[in-house]
């Protein structure tokens, strides 16, 4: 199975939370990929029974930058939110956390 679809996982305060809450996993994906072919990278790569995969295009992103204001456009990019079965975990993501302040 080809596993480099998957590029990166995305790690924010949201994403934490669905997998903490509702053992929802979110990864940005090549733009190209299927939900299909997601599932079985996922399965592939962390060992894990996949429930369900929904997909997320994002629109490109115009910025002005600088002090002229001239308009940068980022790229389309593609997310997919994985659900894994209740009781599995992908160890990427630190959901437990610790209470310990650095």
């Amino acid at each position: 199975m080809d596993t480099s679809i998957i590029k990166q996982p995305v790690i924010t305060e949201k994403s934490l939370a669905l997998a903490n809450k509702a053992n929802i996993y979110t990864f940005e994906v090549v733009k190209e990929a299927s939900k299909p072919q997601v599932a079985a990278a996922i399965k592939a790569l962390f060992n894990v029974v996949v429930l369900s995969v929904h997909t997320v295009r994002r629109p490109k992103v115009v910025k002005a930058t600088g002090k002229r204001r001239l308009k940068t456009v980022g790229a389309i990019t593609k997310k997919a939110l994985v659900t894994l079965q209740k009781g599995q975990t992908i160890d990427l993501f630190d959901i437990g956390g610790s209470d310990s302040k650095i």
